[in-house]
């Protein structure tokens, strides 16, 4: 992570002593751990005995007008959980810098728009013949790595908010009962610096993780609008650069991967509900380590807001040792693994008669989904949550059975409902599924409508009554 906790470095253009200052790296302007605002180095008038020398340093009065109005945003910040325009400022920032690979965003031009609808167009047309899902792509956008923060950070939003708001409370939990009444400004700006401080966090793992991304799906949520099938061409090209595969072919695998996730995602209407209630499910058995906390708030120095950082980057967060948090992570593991099983399983149902490196490619994702990168580890470490599935082997060759045994309309009308879809144990036993008599939930649900119906008939005609 960085090392300037809430991006106030000067620019590295800029050092504050020349040569001097590129020698000493992270102290002056570039803010290292003794000097967690990155306000640059010594130079105010009175030398060391002016307390504001060392923290502010020798900017001028623009820069030093600036870093005060974001300190003071900070500190007065009153919102939610987490300050989400400052996760916003730093993600944006981190993709402008090329944090993430030394690789600095680019606008996508004309060509890339182009060829990125093309691979959609031409990935929905191999798809009809796999899956009996329509398509769910209404458009194909081409995004650099700034437009896919700016388009998911609302789905970030409700991911991180909850288990934030956790650290929240336990904030005031951690003072004693006597002392809770008197440290009202006390509680007040820990919780701005807390929300500033997982905005920071947040926000550089979002600008990495937009780094690593090639689409709007890779994590196995919806992280975009719906109906919009969105590629990376900066990322897509990084991905493909050493693998010896023609681009055409590894921007055609990567559209088909993200096209089939959108037919499931807009023609399964409760599978968004689904995921996100598996998440919050596991989320609420999560409980936070208020022992660092309390290590924090003890030796809370107002002008070392680095101590907070340091207890939120070595994470707080550890799931409850029950069998409700158990069960509550094994269904959040499952469903990941379905929805990236039934991609696998069709898209390699349509790019192995037609792409020479179909193998190589699908290898190649189902390992990089397996492991995560460095953004998905941040996240685990900040919100004690892991996106990864698992068990998409599993998942990928039961969907493969079932396409075998019942076709793919069998297969797919499986998402019909949410109690037909496999389980954990089914995943074990993926023959014992195959040829299990299967409840034609459509019927039931039918029948309840049917039911429902008619006794709202028969309260309309006691009314008229």
């Amino acid at each position: 992570m960085s090392d300037t906790p809430f991006g106030f470095g000067l620019p590295p253009e800029e050092p504050d002593n020349g040569d001097e200052g590129k020698k000493k790296g992270n102290q002056g302007g570039q803010g290292g751990p003794a000097n967690p605002f990155g306000f640059g180095g010594a130079g105010l008038p009175g030398g060391a005995d002016n307390p504001f020398a060392a923290m502010f340093g020798s900017m001028n009065p623009t820069d030093l007008g600036a870093a005060f109005q974001q300190l003071g945003q900070m500190l007065s910040y009153e919102g939610g959980p987490v300050n989400w325009d400052m996760a916003k400022d730093v993600a944006r920032r981190t993709v402008a810098q090329g944090t993430a690979d030394g690789v600095k965003d680019t606008s996508v031009g004309v060509a890339e728009k182009s060829a990125v609808e093309e691979a959609v167009r031409l990935a929905d047309l191999w798809l009809d013949g796999v899956t009996s899902l329509p398509s769910g792509a209404g458009t194909a956008v081409a995004w650099s790595r700034a437009e896919w923060v700016e388009a998911t950070l609302p789905v970030w939003k409700e991911l991180v908010d909850p288990v934030a708001e956790r650290v929240g409370a336990a904030m005031g939990q951690v003072l004693p009962e006597e002392m809770q009444a008197m440290a009202g400004p006390l509680l007040g700006m820990m919780r701005s610096m807390g929300g500033a401080m997982f905005g920071q966090q947040i926000g550089q793992a979002v600008g990495v993780l937009a780094g690593e991304v090639v689409g709007s799906t890779d994590v196995g949520l919806p992280l975009g609008p719906a109906g919009k099938a969105a590629l990376l061409p900066l990322n897509i090209a990084a991905f493909g650069k050493d693998l010896g595969i023609p681009s055409d072919e590894v921007r055609l695998y990567l559209a088909l991967r993200e096209a089939a996730h959108q037919r499931l995602f807009a023609h399964v209407p409760w599978l968004r509900s689904h995921l996100f209630g598996a998440v919050e499910g596991y989320a609420r058995g999560i409980k936070v380590d208020t022992s660092k906390l309390e290590d924090v708030v003890g030796q809370l120095d107002p002008s070392n807001p680095e101590q907070l950082q340091e207890a939120l980057q070595g994470g707080m967060f550890q799931p409850q040792d029950t069998p409700e948090q158990k069960a509550a992570l094994a269904r959040l593991e499952t469903a990941l693994a379905l929805v990236e099983g039934w991609v696998d399983a069709v898209v390699h149902e349509a790019a192995k008669p037609r792409l020479t490196s179909a193998d190589a490619l699908r290898e190649m994702l189902r390992r990089r989904r397996a492991t995560g990168g460095p953004a998905e580890q941040t996240f685990a470490t900040l919100i004690g949550l892991e996106l990864r599935p698992r068990r998409l082997r599993d998942a990928s060759r039961l969907w493969a059975s079932l396409t075998d045994a019942r076709g793919m309309d069998g297969r797919d009308g499986l998402w019909e409902h949410p109690d037909m879809l496999p389980t954990a144990s089914d995943l074990d036993d993926p023959d014992g599924f195959v040829h299990r008599e299967q409840l034609d939930f459509s019927e039931i649900d039918k029948m309840l409508g049917e039911a429902a119906g008619q006794q709202d008939d028969q309260g309309k005609g006691d009314d008229e009554k």
